[in-house]
């Protein structure tokens, strides 16, 4: 089975657990398409890359060990590391646009194909009008839509996204919610974490709900209206899954 879209509802999902969750909700047949060789070597190829950013001084150092950091994360996924990386590793000091050839070509993009990809994203989260201006002078909203363009610029077919529009405008948020609804026709595979419900309840095909780092409910939103008939809405059923107590 391919998951087009896996909405995990409740705290603490990415930080442990996240390997569970892709085998109950179906996503492995989709992450063994990438083998485990190459994602070996795609990791290798983003830490050198990022090594030659720091020695040429387009990366700093702390940015490289942010994105290390996260590289070592993703390792837990396996095979799904060379496929789906999206982390806060923009390069404030650069353009968007040099941001996005920077990670296309970690990817192993190169040339005409990686300056037409870079345009492209650019125009699909609204900043081809900006495009040259250092990111330093961009909105909080518009470096989330530069972040999550850039864990598109591949094109990749597993894409993992933690919260991606959370604290961001209206128009942000609904410019990066419409970008995910075109994937997800494309096939693509979406592991996606949130906390707003009307979020799951438009996107998703299957519902995962993590509470205190464990699985309590997995299944369709139908399915779920199915198991608490009183509930009309999905946070309905989340608070009768997990209560009303407030938590740390």
């Amino acid at each position: 089975m391919t998951v087009a879209a896996v909405m995990v509802v409740g705290g603490g999902l990415m930080g442990s657990g996240i390997a569970q969750v892709c085998a109950q909700a179906g996503i492995a047949t989709t992450v063994r398409e990438v083998t485990p060789e190459l994602a070996d070597k795609a990791r290798g190829n983003i830490v050198k890359s990022l090594g030659k950013g720091v020695e040429k001084g387009v990366v700093t150092p702390a940015a490289r060990d942010a994105a290390l950091a996260h590289l070592s994360f993703t390792t837990d996924l396996g095979a799904a590391a060379a496929s789906a990386l999206v982390i806060e590793a923009i390069v404030e000091d650069l353009s968007a646009k040099d941001n996005l050839a920077y990670w296309g070509a970690a990817y192993g993009m190169r040339g005409d194909a990686l300056k037409r990809r870079v345009l492209d994203v650019l125009e699909r989260v609204g900043l081809a009008d900006r495009a040259r201006e250092p990111v330093k002078r961009y909105s909080g909203g518009m470096k989330r839509r530069l972040n999550f363009a850039c864990g598109i610029v591949h094109q990749p077919k597993v894409l993992l996204l933690d919260e991606p529009t959370v604290g961001v405008d209206p128009q942000s948020r609904n410019a990066i919610f419409d970008n995910l609804e075109q994937l997800k026709r494309r096939g693509k595979a979406l592991l996606y974490t949130t906390h707003y419900m009307e979020e799951a309840e438009r996107l998703a095909d299957r519902i995962v709900i993590v509470d205190h780092g464990r699985v309590i409910a997995d299944d369709t939103l139908a399915g779920l209206h199915r198991a608490h008939p009183g509930a009309g809405t999905l946070e309905t059923v989340f608070l009768a899954l997990t209560g009303r107590r407030l938590r740390d």
